[in-house]
C-alpha cells in the first residue's frame, strides 16, 4: 500500500510541475510581449514630447536642437 501511495504521489508532484512550468512559461512569454508593446510606445511618447518641446519661429533659444526649423540664432528661432 505504501509503495503505491509513494508512486502515486510522484505522479501528482510531476503532473502538478509540469503544470506550473507550462503556466510559467506562459506568463514570461507575455510580459516580454507587454515588455516590448510598452518600450516602443513609451520611444514614440518621448519622441513626441522632444518634437512638442521644440521652439517656433521668434521664440528663444540657445541652440539649434531647440528649434523646429533646426536653425537658433541671435537667441531666436528661425
Amino acid at each position: 500500500m505504501k509503495g503505491q501511495l509513494s508512486a502515486e504521489m510522484l505522479v501528482l508532484i510531476a503532473v502538478i510541475l509540469a503544470i506550473v512550468a507550462i503556466v510559467s512559461y506562459q506568463l514570461i512569454s507575455t510580459a516580454q510581449k507587454g515588455s516590448e508593446k510598452i518600450e516602443s510606445q513609451a520611444d514614440s511618447i518621448f519622441d513626441s514630447a522632444k518634437e512638442l518641446s521644440k521652439a517656433k519661429e521668434g521664440q528663444y533659444c540657445v541652440s539649434d536642437e531647440q528649434c523646429l526649423s533646426g536653425m537658433c540664432f541671435d537667441n531666436k528661432c528661425r
